[in-house]
């Protein structure tokens, strides 16, 4: 089954092969060997240029996300969330579920987000972080981190990018955007399993974090960070899914993160010229699309349903819209271990579930 939804997404036998490997107490110092391998591999793939270290958590992507968001601010802080789409909009339902203090600046889906109005937010006094999603995943729109970001620097403020889907798929150069903490996950553009994420932190912030109250048991950063340190881990982490992404790693790193952007690029330029050669309709502009995920508005006539199941049937999946746009579109994401051959074919697919 080719997986063209945005994670989980089809693996190398290299990885999949990795969760095979002997079992092993993560209180014994090979465990440690490995996660801290991860942490490395990680820091080489995405800081190359040093400042940051990398927290791991068992858990996925939006586990490490909440961590983050929770772990930000001090007792007196607000937050600043920049929300153009259900994973901006999710930022801020976690703040609210911690009670923490934040404002939003909402924005229409399908463009970027109103910088004055950023500017204007950033103003607030007791504001002390931004958070800002990298890749909207609700539409494959990919925001101005850079822009948001030097807004947060110049007022002195925290800079919390969620790329759970942008890291790997799209260029995110930390000191050009001047992220403080960056959210990553392991089932995405990265090609190993779910259940392991992260948050790249910039080591000059982390001082400041340990500072501040802790919301969650287990979704403390500085929590984290601290077992880290002692090279050891405050709860069991998933020792068989740490092998798999330690291995999706290596595979990165051999490949190169530019190449692997790049091939993402190259499967997303086949894929859309194969859209509109079926007349399908794009729902964003050329310049805001990401590399990874292509929103096609379902033609008329069509649901949703009909269309994912003749394409399961033929061996592809294919992804649904989200939240006010769910009756609308659908998606098409070419992240994962996938050949051009892989998307000739499901275009071909796509062509007989259409006639």
């Amino acid at each position: 089954m080719i997986l063209l939804n945005p994670g989980p997404v089809n693996v190398s036998p290299r990885v999949r092969a990795a969760l095979a490997r002997d079992d092993l107490c993560h209180r014994e110092p090979e465990c440690e060997e490995l996660l801290a391998r991860i942490r490395a591999r990680l820091l080489s793939a995405f800081a190359p240029g040093g400042g940051f270290t990398a927290v791991l958590l068992a858990g996925s992507g939006t586990a490490a996300l909440e961590m983050a968001v929770t772990s930000i601010l001090s007792a007196r802080g607000r937050l600043v969330v920049v929300a153009n789409g259900v994973y901006g909009e999710r930022t801020a339902a976690m703040a609210t579920a911690a009670r923490l203090p934040y404002t939003v600046v909402e924005g229409d889906w399908l463009s970027p987000p109103d910088l004055p109005a950023v500017e204007q937010a950033v103003r607030q006094p007791d504001v002390e972080a931004v958070a800002v999603v990298h890749h909207e995943t609700t539409t494959g729109l990919l925001n101005p981190v850079a822009a948001v970001g030097r807004l947060a620097r110049e007022r002195g403020k925290l800079l919390l990018v969620d790329s759970v889907s942008g890291l790997g798929g799209d260029q995110l150069d930390f000191e050009e955007v001047g992220a403080d903490l960056v959210v990553g996950t392991a089932g995405k553009c990265i090609q190993a399993f779910p259940g392991m994420a992260f948050v790249l932190v910039r080591e000059s912030a982390l001082s400041r974090l340990a500072e501040h109250p802790r919301r969650s048991l287990y979704l403390s950063l500085p929590l984290h960070y601290e077992a880290q340190r002692r090279r050891s881990v405050p709860f069991t982490p998933a020792v068989q899914l740490a092998y798999a992404l330690d291995e999706a790693l290596a595979e990165l790193l051999e490949e190169g993160v530019a190449a692997r952007i790049a091939r993402y690029g190259a499967a997303a330029a086949l894929l859309r010229a194969g859209f509109m050669h079926l007349g399908l309709r794009c729902l964003l502009p050329p310049d805001l699309r990401s590399n990874s995920i292509t929103a096609l508005r379902l033609p008329a006539g069509r649901d949703y349903a009909s269309l994912h199941d003749g394409l399961k049937a033929r061996g592809f999946v294919v992804y649904e819209g989200q939240g006010r746009l769910a009756r609308d579109i659908f998606r098409v994401a070419n992240m994962g271990q996938l050949t051009q051959a892989d998307f000739v074919r499901f275009l071909d697919a796509l062509a007989e579930v259409l006639a």
